[in-house]
């Protein structure tokens, strides 16, 4: 009785025994051990001290090409339209003559302005000459002042009427020079509204040009993206933020990338969309990309200033949510639930849950559980190495599966099956 009565305290005491390390939960789990009851010798992977740094982003955002230079020429005077110096759809040069509207009739006109200015101008002499003469005889009372004033007003007349044909020879030129249509800008024209032979009046429209090199793009920013953007230009002008243009379906070419800058950010936040208007120019030699096209504008150097991170791949899923592995001050992993942030990169930013100064282990955290002693080792700072590494470590391991597998198959046996004896 006394022996069944201590077998039963034994069952007991080890079922408390496991309840107590249940209710420690993951971060007081004990130290695993190997065979033999021997504790798992440290695992040797990179730690970081945490500190606040700058982390640069990698964002876009979605835009809708435009060209705010585009021209629609207009006729600005009325005549037949003799001629037409262009293909539709053609790049034209800035000041390339693209249209002729009877220039002859307009040559003619500025031809008599300017037999009205000579004559003009003879008048104006003759009437100089009599003023003076008058102006002589009056000293020697040969004339009356009332002569005198009179070739005075003369004279002025004469001037305004040598003012009156410059004017209107001015005018004339102006009008000749409108008879033939050049391109104020240089882009690619399109269809001719008007055909040639037809009768064009002052304010016809005649054809539109889209400049194309170079390209304007108008976007929106979230307005933390664009605080974020103003602290950085305290330090540096507009114009040396660097941004590159992704054009949906020719990704990876050519003509989906275009490099460029930013030009303008705007200075009040839209209310309805908590964002701010934004543009950015690109050179487009050739006309790759054209107006009117859906686009992603990435911009180069932009950050988030003073963050804590961690490289993407020391974040794992546990049982409360994203979580990462902290060191305590004897070197043991314990899971600590954060709060994530955005993606820059390999880097994962942490709104929540780490403090300065903390450790955390940033290597590969596979095999890695609460509990597991670990030796630091320095963290460069690369994070981008680190999740090279990991990844092509795990394309190894997948390389050497496969020949393991296959054979397998071919034997009609499963990798991982038993050699086949069981229980008869």
């Amino acid at each position: 009785m006394r022996t069944m009565i201590r077998s039963g305290r034994t069952v007991l005491l080890v079922l408390a025994a496991g309840l107590l390390l249940a209710a420690c939960g993951q971060d007081e789990a004990p130290q695993q051990q190997v065979a033999g009851g021997q504790e798992r010798p440290p695992r040797s992977v990179e730690v970081v001290e945490m500190a606040r740094q700058d982390i640069p982003l990698d964002k876009s955002y979605p835009s809708l090409l435009r060209s705010d230079d585009e021209v629609t020429l207009v006729a600005r005077v009325t005549g037949f339209l003799e001629e037409r110096h262009f293909e539709p759809g053609q790049l034209v040069n800035e000041g390339q003559k693209l249209y002729t509207i009877e220039p002859d009739f307009y040559q003619a006109v500025v031809n008599q302005r300017q037999a009205d200015l000579q004559s003009a101008r003879a008048e104006l002499a003759r009437a100089q000459r009599d003023a003076e003469r008058f102006e002589r005889l009056l000293n020697q009372n040969s004339v009356s002042r009332q002569q005198v004033d009179q070739a005075r007003a003369d004279l002025g007349v004469a001037q305004a009427r040598v003012a009156q044909a410059e004017a209107a020879l001015t005018s004339a030129n102006i009008d000749l020079g409108y008879a033939e249509v050049t391109a104020p800008v240089s882009g690619m024209i399109g269809l001719s509204r008007i055909n040639v032979g037809n009768l064009v009046n002052a304010g016809t429209e005649l054809a539109t040009i889209t400049p194309l090199d170079p390209l304007e793009v108008r976007f929106q920013l979230p307005q933390r993206d664009a605080f974020e953007l103003r602290r950085q230009l305290e330090d540096q002008s507009l114009t040396d933020i660097g941004a590159s243009l992704e054009v949906p379906g020719l990704a990876g070419s050519d003509a989906g990338q275009l490099q460029g800058h930013l030009d303008f950010l705007g200075s009040r936040v839209d209310e309805g969309t908590s964002t701010v208007q934004a543009s950015a120019t690109f050179a487009n030699p050739g006309a790759r990309v054209l107006p009117g096209q859906f686009a992603r504008v990435r911009i180069v150097g932009l950050k988030r200033f003073a963050v804590l991170a961690v490289p993407e791949i020391a974040v794992t899923q546990g049982l409360m949510g994203p979580q990462v592995f902290v060191l305590d001050d004897d070197d043991v992993a314990r899971a600590r639930t954060v709060d994530l942030g955005e993606v820059a990169g390999p880097w994962q930013i942490i709104r929540d849950g780490l403090e300065t100064g903390e450790r955390v282990i940033v290597g590969d955290p596979s095999g890695i559980e609460p509990g597991t002693p670990i030796e630091p080792k320095p963290f460069a700072g690369e994070a981008g190495e680190i999740v090279a590494d990991v990844e092509q470590a795990e394309a190894q391991e997948q390389q050497e599966e496969r020949p393991e597998t296959a054979a397998a198959r071919e034997e009609g046996v499963a990798p991982d099956a038993d050699d086949g004896e069981g229980e008869s």
